[in-house]
């Protein structure tokens, strides 16, 4: 009874959806005020719907109601409670309705704390976001029911993909899925502007506290999913230029370059057609890779099982999506009034010009992704793009990003010069070039220039709170008394600045580390990066749903113990896999990283490596999303977007 309620929850949430956009859009266009107030409501209404569904999906799953073919087929009774639930959403079916789910949970927020809208406004961008939903929850019921029956039950389940057994893959889609849907909110706002021909500052001001939300989430997705690879697939890195992390990179890009040119939109009613676009466009690059991970095109170890019936809907409804927002784009965007000038030495021309590197290393990531697949379906012809391509092109547009993301903020609106920006920064300056010197004694070139990269950026990012609190030029208590003035969202950027450079030292220690792969049998002793590694023992032990082999590694240094890894690998028969438990021991500093490999004769393969800085990558992350985050606490975005002036219209 249960799958048959979320069903039926499943087919009303569509039909909302569905409403939601007529109402909306038509209530909109014809300004009429019971259409428009009618469309906060479905929004709701949707959300209520999807939440009711989604519980469905998790109570079958939490009870092993294997009578629902995408229980039966990803879950199994020995499988713990945590992974019977976030299977629901580690599988296509689910995804799609997590996808769904998150995207109603957006309307609702925009119906609940979008009140201070234009009420035309609002009515728009509900329509959009319910006809979006509309068109995935009917994919949904269509081609990728999550509750259909399947009839004899099966006694037990297949059991899930068990690399996706996972703590980690528990909660890395839902982040990763809020950082996606989440940018569908700025797209509405710009397809609804573009309706009605009209942007300005309120328009920027409401859109950058959703583009920013979105995209702290993408952050935190993105690094959770580099993280999982790191520590679940045991091959000891953190980024393998895979197309379905290429396909989660790019609207990161966007996203990014989106955040920065809203703020432009904000201060200046500058760049607002490029702003329209960024929005269309980092929203159609998050649907691309909802349709590269589910067709079939692109091959990963993130992938679905693909169906290429499911491929071509997913291809028509980004037609729809992604060909209606550009065709109305090039209609009504020369309609719209542009923007004051500016000179090219000035904060906007920091942004433009940050917006140009970032779209930039997004052109080259789509075509090293793309490439390889149209060169098989045009030409025949297996090619394969992988790491020394995207770091060759990659890096010369990254280096004059990381330069400008110091001094851009330094910069006045609208005319500056170079000259004071660089006695600002030149502390800055300075210790990066130490840091490089220092470090190019012991390493080698391109290592050294990236830690002098990575200090000047964590110490450029703060160049702008050190200038305007005066800080070492004025008394400590008047430097505090500034400090406490300042807006939160120029500590939040100076943050999150400062977490690219954190990142970009931890790749730099990365380049450092050192590995070895051995043959070893107990006793066996072995030195790698300074350490002393001993294989004690291998024993069996017994999971809930698996049987592993765990080795015993003492680790030593100078003859002191540092710790004792126990690396495994896990046989999961009824899915027939087996899988490596990778052991590893961190400070913050470096990362000790054990693998087990197979076992032969007595003896077994060990992959171990020391990764200095291997932290920083994953925890930069995060601070760049911390800040992202505190940049949402300043008040000008607390008390709400100011309010459009209205024309006098005489008596």
């Amino acid at each position: 009874m249960i799958p048959e309620l979320g069903h039926f929850a499943l087919a009303m949430a569509c039909a909302l959806a569905f409403a939601q956009a007529v109402i909306g859009l038509w209530g909109g266009h014809r300004r009429d005020m019971r259409l428009m107030s009618a469309a906060p409501g479905l929004a709701v209404g949707q959300l209520v719907a999807l939440g009711a569904a989604a519980l469905c999906l998790v109570l079958a799953a939490a009870n092993d109601d294997f009578s629902v073919v995408n229980i039966a087929e990803n879950s199994a009774i020995a499988k713990p409670l945590l992974y019977k639930i976030s299977g629901t959403w580690g599988n296509h079916e689910g995804s799609i309705l997590l996808w769904g789910l998150i995207l109603g949970i957006c309307g609702g927020l925009v119906a609940g704390f979008g009140r201070n809208l234009p009420s035309s406004l609002r009515a728009r961008v509900l329509g959009v976001l319910g006809g979006t939903s509309a068109g995935f929850l009917l994919f949904c019921l269509l081609t990728s029911n999550p509750f259909l029956r399947a009839f004899p039950a099966p006694p037990d389940g297949q059991g899930m993909n068990p690399l996706l057994q996972d703590p980690g893959l528990a909660f890395h889609p839902p982040v990763l899925y809020m950082g996606y849907v989440g940018f569908a909110v700025p797209f509405a706002f710009a397809v609804a502007a573009l309706l009605e021909g009209r942007i300005d500052a309120a328009w920027g001001r409401w859109v950058r506290p959703w583009a920013l939300v979105s995209w702290c989430f993408l952050t935190c997705g993105i690094a959770m999913g580099s993280w999982w690879a790191y520590y679940e697939l045991g091959w000891g890195g953190y980024w393998f230029w895979d197309p379905v992390e290429n396909a989660s990179l790019m609207p990161w890009l966007t996203g990014t370059a989106l955040v920065h040119s809203a703020i432009v939109v904000e201060k200046r009613e500058s760049l607002k057609i490029w702003t329209v676009l960024l929005a269309i466009g980092t929203f159609s690059l998050s649907l691309s890779g909802t349709f590269l991970v589910r067709s079939g095109i692109l091959n990963s170890v993130h992938a679905f099982a693909q169906d290429p019936a499911r491929g071509v809907f997913i291809l028509g409804l980004l037609g729809l999506v992604i060909g209606g927002s550009l065709l109305l784009f090039a209609l009504r965007a020369p309609l719209l009034k542009s923007g004051g000038v500016f000179a090219p030495v000035s904060r906007e021309g920091g942004l433009v010009l940050n917006n140009i590197l970032l779209c930039s290393i997004c052109s080259v990531v789509i075509v090293g992704t793309m490439y390889p697949p149209f060169a098989d379906l045009l030409a025949g012809q297996k090619i394969s793009v992988g790491a020394p391509f995207f770091n060759a092109t990659v890096l010369p547009l990254a280096i004059p990003l990381f330069v400008a993301m110091a001094m851009g903020p330094l910069l006045p609106w609208k005319r500056g010069r170079l000259g004071p920006v660089l006695a600002h920064a030149w502390w800055a300056a300075l210790a990066a070039c130490i840091v490089a010197g220092v470090c190019s004694i012991g390493m080698r070139v391109l290592p050294a220039l990236a830690f002098g990269a990575a200090a000047w950026i964590i110490l450029g990012s703060f160049a702008e709170v050190v200038e305007r609190t005066l800080l070492f030029r004025a008394p400590v208590a008047n430097s505090v008394r500034r400090a406490r003035g300042l807006p939160v969202a120029v500590l939040g950027a100076a943050i999150a600045h400062a977490g690219m450079g954190v990142t970009v030292a931890g790749i730099a220690g990365m380049s450092l580390s050192s590995n070895r792969i051995v043959e070893a049998h107990a006793g066996d002793r072995f030195s790698v990066g300074g350490y002393e590694w001993t294989l004690l023992s291998i024993d069996s032990e017994k999971g809930p749903n698996y049987d592993a082999r765990v080795a015993a590694i003492e680790v030593t240094q100078h003859g002191a113990p540092v710790a004792i890894m126990r690396p495994s690998r896990r046989d999961f028969a009824s899915q027939k896999q087996t899988t490596s438990d990778v052991a590893i021991r961190t400070n913050l500093m470096r990362d000790l990283y054990a693998v087990l490999g197979e076992e032969r004769d007595g003896s077994a393969v060990l992959r171990l490596h020391v990764n200095p800085l291997a932290p920083w990558i994953w925890l930069g992350g995060v601070i760049m999303a911390a800040g992202g985050a505190l940049s949402l606490a300043d008040r000008r975005l607390r008390v709400g977007a100011p309010s459009r002036i209205r024309n006098a219209v005489p008596a």
